[in-house]
Formats: C-alpha cells, structure tokens, sequence
C-alpha cells in the first residue's frame, strides 16, 4: 500500500509537470466590455499563473475546451481537472492534491457545482490567488447544492438511479433526461449536439448535491464571478446572491444558459485575465 501511495504521488506529480510545461488549458469565451476594458491586461508570460478548469455535474472536462485553446495561445498553462462528481468532501480533496502538486500562483475556475468544490479545495491553499465562478456554486460553511438551487427547473428533469460505492451501500446517481437536456442546461447549442451532449454528460450523486460545504475560500481569496442571466439549473437570483456575498467582481451575461462557457469561451477567458491581472498586481 505504501509503495502505491508512493506511486501515485509521483505520478501525480509527474503529470502536474508535464502540463505546466505543455500549457495543457482550456478555452474561453467571449467577455462582456467591463471585463476587458481598455488596453492588454495580460501578464507577461514568464509571470503567468497556472489555470486549473473544474466542470460541474453533467458536463466534463472536455467543455472547458474553447476556453484551453485561448488561456494557451496566451501562453498560460492550463490543467483541466476531472471532477469526481462523487461526494463534495472527497471531490475537493481530489483537487486540493492535484493544486498541491502545482508550483507557483493559480487561478482556480469552477463552473456550476465545480465552484462548490474549489470553494472547499482553495481554502488554506496560499498559491490560489483568484476564484473565478462561472454560473456556480459559492456556498457559505454549512450550505449544500441542492439548498442553494432551490426552484431551479432541473430539479424536474433528471432521472436517478441507485449505484453502489465504495466501501458498501448505494447512492442516487443523477442524469439529465436527453429530451430536457437542451432546455435546462445549454439552450445555445441545436437539439442534435445537446442530444450528443447528454449522451456523454457525466452523472453527480446525490450525496454530492447534499453534502453541506467547508469554511469557503471566498473569504480569504478574491473572486469574480459571471452570471448566467437565462439559467434553468441554477437561478439567477441565487447566483448574484452568493457572488454579492463573496464580495466577487460580478459580470451578468444576459440570455445565457446554464452551460454557455462552452459555447462562448471568452467571457470566461476574459474573466480569467482579468482576475490574473488583479493578482499579478
């Protein structure tokens, strides 16, 4: 057991390297003015903070892509991070490792229930130097998920089924049903990609939905947040709440949905320079 542990360690390790060096990013989407205002707010490349991409619940990795293609041609290195979806103590301890194994300064992204986890993975953590929120969770100590959705309408369009997990017993794993997947979750896209889409959405259970949060990084990290201003799985009023709550340098972009950094990647490219920007000093 020690020598896996050993193992995985280094691995971990060895890829953190690996994709500070390569730039592995993520892409972005186009910003509203006050995010980018004025001339070139980027840092020079040599004094770039590493970029670490969470997704949410029905969605992977692969839609920060946009915002990758744009954070690298900046000359940013980008990891992004494959969120469990399995239990919100276990997934942010996930991330508090993979963000262990980053050297130098970081802004930390999430996107929907990804902002709960970097909420609780930051905390502690000096090298975070911003918390970017994409139409995401920003819970206070004690609040859940599922609380601070209440009246989304998707609460209405996912189906479960009972999985079992590790170390015995069963959860309630959650899915979008395909035929509600366009309307509540990315109302950009036509119906045969938000088909595809749910196709490949990955399942959150429901003990992550609600697990209640830690002590929140937002307090002690500057953040900024963009709201969604359409959005069926997180209401909108919820979401200007917790950003006012967190003090969050706040962008609204108006007509969009829940998943709209996939389709318009700058505004959260935007959102990540300028918060570099303020962090760079």
């Amino acid at each position: 057991m020690d020598t896996f542990r050993t193992s995985r360690r280094t691995v971990l390790t060895g890829l953190a390297t690996v994709s500070a060096a390569a730039g592995l990013g993520i892409a972005t989407a186009a910003a509203p003015a006050q995010a980018v205002s004025g001339t070139s707010i980027r840092p020079a490349r040599d004094k770039r903070p590493t970029v670490v991409l969470v997704h949410g619940a029905f969605a992977d990795a692969s839609g920060w892509s946009g915002t990758v293609q744009r954070l690298q041609d900046d000359g940013y290195p980008v990891v992004a991070v494959a969120n469990p979806l399995r239990a919100l103590a276990g997934d942010a301890a996930y991330l508090a490792a993979v963000l262990a194994s980053i050297t130098g300064p970081i802004i930390l992204v999430g996107h929907s229930y990804g902002g709960a986890v970097i909420t609780n993975a930051a905390t502690g953590n000096s090298n975070v130097k911003a918390l970017v929120y994409i139409a995401a969770f920003a819970p206070d100590e004690g609040e859940t998920a599922s609380a601070l959705s209440a009246g989304s309408a998707l609460t209405d369009a996912v189906g479960g089924i009972l999985v079992p997990i590790s170390g015995g017993g069963t959860d309630v794993e959650l899915s979008i049903r395909p035929e509600e997947f366009r309307k509540v979750f990315i109302s950009e896209v036509g119906p045969a990609t938000a088909l595809e889409m749910a196709a490949t959405q990955r399942p959150i259970t429901l003990t992550a939905l609600a697990s209640p949060s830690g002590t929140p990084a937002w307090r002690s990290i500057p953040s900024w947040y963009a709201v969604s201003g359409a959005d069926q799985a997180i209401p909108p009023a919820s979401q200007r709440a917790m950003a006012k709550r967190a003090g969050s340098h706040t962008v609204e972009v108006a007509h969009a949905s829940h998943a709209y950094f996939v389709t318009h990647p700058n505004v959260v490219v935007d959102l990540i320079r300028a918060a570099a920007h303020a962090a760079a000093g």
